[in-house]
């Protein structure tokens, strides 16, 4: 917990002497106008790589093939959106990384085959596909359905 809370004073004392610098040499609004611009360019950025990303897990479980680096990429790719919406030049640079593909790609083969993340594909396997009748038994809306139908009335009493 200390080293986390150290890294993340460090981080906030590094962002605010970059922006000061930068600042300092193009203007107080064009650096805001820089930041702002950075979070909207990158949030488009990742939510178009988010979606490659989505549909390449998806034919990998059509194929029956653990989407291991795909969910990988997903989480840095969530991790990039985070650095790129924070304010600031160090995460920005960060979040534009993360948006590669070949390093994103590269970072997610080395935690999914470090051992560090499993994953298990479960699911079911039907006997026979949902609402069809078993052999021998009518189809839905037929006379006999295989069981004794009672007929009555109820009166709700409270």
């Amino acid at each position: 917990m200390g080293k986390l809370f150290l890294l993340l004073v460090g981080l906030v004392l590094l962002e605010l002497t970059v922006m000061i610098e930068v600042g300092s040499v193009i203007g107080a609004l064009p650096t805001v106008g820089l930041l702002v611009l950075t979070a909207v360019i990158g949030s488009s950025l990742v939510r178009s790589e988010g979606i490659k990303t989505l549909l390449n897990a998806q034919q990998k479980m059509q194929q029956g093939e653990m989407p291991g680096r795909e969910v990988m990429g997903g989480m840095m790719l969530a991790l990039a959106g985070l650095l790129l919406i924070i304010p600031g030049f160090v995460t920005d640079i960060f979040g534009i990384l993360l948006l590669q593909p070949w390093l994103r790609n590269r970072l997610a083969d080395k935690l999914v085959g470090s051992g560090q993340f499993r994953m298990q594909m479960g699911g079911f396997q039907a006997q026979q596909p949902p609402f069809e009748a078993r052999p021998g038994e009518e189809q839905p809306g037929g006379v006999n359905r295989g069981g004794t139908t009672i007929e009555g009335e109820f009166e709700r009493k409270e």
